[in-house]
């Protein structure tokens, strides 16, 4: 996710040309989306199916193939994976994992009815392919709707109706962000007031609900019309909700547009979001962040398994790194600092040395060059790095000894930036809710960007993860954690 930043001129020069010249909408995304999304599909169950069936001298391996490709298309069509609205919106893993599982179970319970004997594992090997094919192409179309995208193509255009300054936060952080398919291109503000968005004001509504309905499905139909707006995003206040919002509902649906309605919620999961309906009051119910339960204790057992395998697994990598920290400088191989953990109890994170021996003394004199824009101290081409360090930086690997942290129970594999003592000292009570958890080697302040991100974005990052942590998202994390790593934005 990354977040870009729009000054008024540009959101109201970016809504102008919109309005002035034909887009490609969500609803036209590049054509070959749908056949490309079905026949990798096809084509990635049924090859290795029927190669491997037939080495197995399985007796109808054609069959088989064809069965399996079928399948993998039929229960993504089951679950919307060929929707418009999803093809090119998420690279998600873990959402095709959960497809594939089901795949295997239908495949299994297929097996048991035609008495087929091809052994499990090389079955089971067969189908990996169809996975690993599926998310290619979820990639390679997520990153051409990206970039159409930033070219303010494959967008839903929408129209903002709110009171000035509740659509006027509406309009700036959607332009903030380029994680989403919307471009607002005209607002109707209700009242009085002006709207600093700079986005075309295409209509207004009267302050007053007594007498309005008429004159608000006119306005509002007009000014849909006339900016060609996709959808009508309504920011209720207290000017316009209840009938008065039902209405326009009413007129929209009649005209056979969309109407959305912003509840005034930000960085909430919508798997923490439950429609309810309380004496024909449409009901908003938000989940607790996840705290206790099955995936708590998960998580916990993921950390200390996986933390004891990699530690494991990399010895040899370990010493490695101390011999060439050992021969690149003088010093020892392994740097401790003191780092703030969960409700705020200090702990001492490890880290393989990067820098000279006296960095630490060094920082007060640099001072003046810290390119971060926040509490954190970041400069791009850091003297203090050594020639061994700055590998080791690029690629990450100065982390890996906080596996003993995440062992030891001070951290997790996945998590918010653990911050320095200073930093929490300035901490407002907002930045101390990061602490609520326990901090982590990655998390997505690394997939995000790292230390090209700003210092709010860094927060709301760690924010977003402690409100709506799950154990689904934190192995969803650790599987981009490897591409950013490969990538190494942000890394220095």
């Amino acid at each position: 996710m990354r977040h870009v930043h729009f000054p008024a001129q540009r959101v109201a020069g970016a809504a102008a040309e919109l309005t002035a010249a034909p887009v490609r909408r969500i609803g036209d995304k590049a054509r070959w989306y749908l056949p490309a999304a079905v026949s990798a599909d096809l084509l990635g169950a049924a090859v290795p199916v029927g190669l491997v069936f037939d080495a197995a001298q399985q007796a109808r391996p054609a069959y088989c193939a064809a069965g399996a490709a079928l399948a993998w298309v039929g229960v993504q069509t089951v679950r919307r994976r060929y929707a418009t609205r999803a093809l090119g919106e998420s690279r998600g893993v873990l959402p095709v994992v959960h497809d594939w599982l089901i795949l295997i179970g239908v495949l299994a319970v297929a097996r048991v009815v035609t008495g087929e004997s091809t052994p499990r594992l090389a079955a089971l090997g067969a189908l990996l392919p169809a996975l690993l094919i599926t998310l290619a192409c979820h990639k390679l179309t997520y990153r051409h709707l990206s970039a159409a995208r930033r070219e303010a193509q494959a967008v839903s255009r929408v129209l903002v109706i709110g009171e000035p300054a509740a659509a006027d936060s509406v309009i700036s952080h959607l332009a903030a962000r380029t994680d989403h398919p919307y471009v607002v291109v005209g607002v109707v503000p209700v009242g009085g007031g002006s709207v600093d968005s700079g986005v075309p004001v295409a209509g207004r509504l009267d302050a007053r609900a007594a007498d309005a309905p008429a004159a608000d499905a006119s306005a509002v139909l007009g000014a849909v019309r006339s900016h060609h707006a996709d959808l009508v995003l309504v920011a209720p206040g207290a000017r316009i909700a209840g009938e008065r919002l039902r209405r326009i509902a009413w007129a929209l649906h009649d005209a056979g547009l969309e109407l959305a309605v912003f509840p005034g919620l930000v960085e909430v999961s919508v798997k923490r979001l439950e429609t309810l309906s309380a004496g024909g009051l449409a009901v908003l119910r938000v989940a607790p962040p996840v705290s206790r339960g099955v995936q708590p204790v998960l998580k916990s057992l993921l950390d200390r398994a996986g933390a004891a395998l990699g530690l494991l697994l990399l010895a040899p990598v370990f010493l490695a790194i101390v011999l060439a920290i050992r021969l690149g400088s003088r010093g020892p191989a392994f740097y401790r600092q003191q780092r703030i953990g969960r409700d705020g109890v200090p702990f001492t994170m490890w880290k393989f040395r990067t820098m000279v021996v006296d960095a630490d003394r060094l920082k007060a004199e640099l001072a003046g060059a810290n390119e971060n824009d926040g509490l954190m101290f970041k400069i791009r081409r850091d003297p203090r790095v050594t020639r061994v360090g700055r590998l080791l930086r690029r690629t990450s690997l100065d982390e890996l000894p906080q596996l003993l942290n995440v062992l030891t129970g001070q951290m997790s594999l996945v998590g918010p930036r653990p911050p320095l003592p200073e930093e929490v000292a300035r901490y407002d009570e907002v930045e101390l809710r990061r602490l609520t958890v326990r901090p982590g080697m990655t998390g997505l302040w690394q997939i995000s960007g790292r230390s090209d991100l700003s210092w709010d974005e860094t927060i709301q990052l760690d924010l977003q993860y402690v409100d709506n942590w799950s154990f689904t998202s934190d192995v969803d994390v650790m599987g981009r954690t490897l591409r950013a790593v490969v990538d190494g934005r942000g890394a220095y």
